[in-house]
């Protein structure tokens, strides 16, 4: 089959991680992807070097910040000109399935529908606001789509008021966890950091509800009941949300903790350096689809500490594989936090118990094996 995929960025963050898996996947079952992205980025050497053919074409990608009148009138202006080039590209190369990652795009399911083909929606999302939003895009989910794959059982939850039932296939990401299984002193040696020092750390998009600010006071707890700490953050800002560096820095000072904290930006090392964090966690204030870092943290046998929403819950065992905290109260997360924090021999018990439920029932292969039935 030649497949249309379109996608909406170019990072390699979770989302993109994942289409990286299915493009593999269908060169390997000899299907031909043909990928369509907005703009240039990290994603697209990776795709070049798998020999995926990618496409820029802009797409009138749907962000938060376009929720002004001027901004929705611009995202629709791009969106009628990206619907438009998507047809074209249909009809000219014989494409016989679109498969649209993510709901911030909405090009290609409209163009499927205009021309008969077959469309899969993949949806990583859960939108609770605005409400408006999350109407339009129960309805388009629900009439232009002929599957909705959905990464958790709390992303199906969320969309059933506007989707039927029957359209939703849950389908748990897994990726390839080889690059995690080995130990690593990079992050250690580049920071100078001591062995004896507990490092907690966070990787994400520097976005308001992936919880950075959560993450800053909750180590501003931690560093007045224990000494010997570091907090590491990786990952970069979201376009349009990097004036949240400021807040995050008026934090770090409120907190006292600035020679305690390390921001590192986005690494393409991530992979490696997680393998020096002692623990991760997963701050999020609003509900994580299925973060795609706890399968990393899991596969590099790390606990988990993270917020109880989202596909979190699903995947954490809790005081097991990790802890649950609660959101925007960061005096009982460090509470809850201190064991780990203190003893060793816990997160490493934890950490194994992690890596075995990721490798056995989050494996890439199981991944795999539900996405290509339902794409053929």
């Amino acid at each position: 089959m030649n497949i249309l995929i379109l996608h909406g960025s170019s990072d390699l963050y979770g989302a993109s991680k994942i289409l990286l898996v299915v493009v593999r996947l269908l060169k390997k079952q000899g299907h031909v992807p043909i990928v369509v992205l907005s703009e240039n980025g990290p994603l697209v050497t990776e795709l070049e070097a798998i020999g995926a053919e990618v496409i820029f074409v802009h797409l009138g990608i749907l962000r938060r910040k376009y929720k002004s009148v001027s901004g929705i009138i611009n995202r629709l202006s791009v969106l009628r000109k990206g619907y438009h080039s998507i047809k074209k590209i249909i009809r000219a190369r014989n494409i016989d399935l679109v498969y649209s990652n993510t709901t911030a795009v909405i090009a290609g399911a409209l163009a499927a529908k205009k021309t008969g083909t077959r469309h899969i929606w993949h949806v990583h999302e859960i939108i609770e606001h605005p409400k408006w939003l999350y109407y339009l895009l129960g309805r388009l989910l629900n009439r232009y789509s002929d599957t909705v794959i959905v990464v958790s059982e709390a992303v199906r939850n969320s969309w059933l008021a506007y989707v039927s039932a029957d359209k939703i296939k849950v389908v748990y990401n897994g990726i390839d966890y080889a690059p995690y299984l080995h130990p690593s002193g990079k992050l250690r040696k580049e920071l100078g950091i001591p062995e004896e020092t507990v490092v907690i750390g966070m990787i994400g998009r520097v976005h308001y509800w992936k919880g950075q600010d959560y993450f800053l006071h909750i180590a501003g707890e931690l560093s007045r009941k224990f000494v010997s700490l570091r907090f590491v953050l990786i990952g970069d800002a979201f376009p349009g949300y990097e004036y949240l560096y400021q807040e995050l820095a008026a934090i770090r000072l409120a907190e006292n903790i600035e020679t305690m904290v390390s921001d590192l930006g986005y690494r393409s090392d991530a992979a490696e350096l997680l393998q020096g964090f002692d623990i991760l966690v997963l701050p999020s204030i609003l509900p994580d689809p299925f973060p795609t870092v706890i399968l990393e943290a899991m596969a590099s046998a790390k606990p988990l500490v993270a917020t109880r929403q989202g596909g979190a819950v699903e995947i954490i065992d809790e005081n097991v594989t990790g802890v649950l905290i609660p959101i925007h109260n960061a005096n009982k997360a460090a509470v809850l936090m201190e064991e780990l924090v203190k003893n060793k021999d816990r997160r490493i018990q934890m950490g194994e118990a992690g890596r075995k439920k990721v490798l056995t029932q989050f494996s890439c292969e199981a991944f795999e094996s539900k996405m290509i039935k339902i794409l053929e």
